[in-house]
């Protein structure tokens, strides 16, 4: 396994990758820290495709990402996590819309708690999920990072007023 470190305006991110594509993607500042392994190599080279997206993504200049993705979960956790990929940069959906989108309308906990185990946020953008509330609900690393990812993708989260179904994800293609 090869490991990768990147400063970021949300602090220090971990990238962690294999032959079969990138397998994690870690805040280093967040509340459970991924442990690197001793036997994991650091290797900017072998994860130079990542380290460049993220960091154009943290510039502004990356809305989508081109990666080969290898995170390791059961059947019903990769479904969301692709559904969570469809959600355009900038936007937000709800734990229960993705669920509709999933086909399982009734499963809006249990993609709360796939989107909680995704081992690649950012890339797999768990931090586009809100609650149907329209407030900000569940993010492993901290909703700190979840509303500084939001901000810089131009989310503006409002406290103080009701949510609006209009501010919605449209998903993409």
């Amino acid at each position: 396994m090869n490991y990768a470190l990147l400063d970021t305006p949300v602090g220090p991110v971990a990238i962690v990758g294999d032959d079969s594509g990138l397998r994690h993607i870690d805040f280093r500042n967040g509340q459970r820290p991924l442990k690197i392994e001793k036997d994991w190599k650091r290797d900017d080279t072998v994860l130079k495709p990542a380290l460049d997206q993220l960091t154009a993504y943290f510039a502004g200049e990356l809305r989508r990402f081109d990666l080969p993705l290898a995170p390791e979960g059961t059947l019903f956790q990769k479904t969301v996590w692709k559904a969570l990929q469809k959600i355009l940069y900038g936007r937000v959906a709800t734990y229960k819309q993705i669920a509709e989108k999933i086909g399982k309308p009734k499963a809006a906990r249990a993609v709360g708690g796939a989107n909680g185990r995704n081992p690649l946020p950012i890339v797999i953008p768990c931090h586009r999920i809100i609650g149907a509330d329209g407030s900000l609900t569940g993010f492993s690393s901290g909703l700190q990072i979840k509303e500084q990812l939001l901000a810089l993708e131009g989310v503006r989260m409002d406290y103080t007023f009701n949510f609006s179904m209009k501010n919605m994800s449209k998903y993409g293609k």
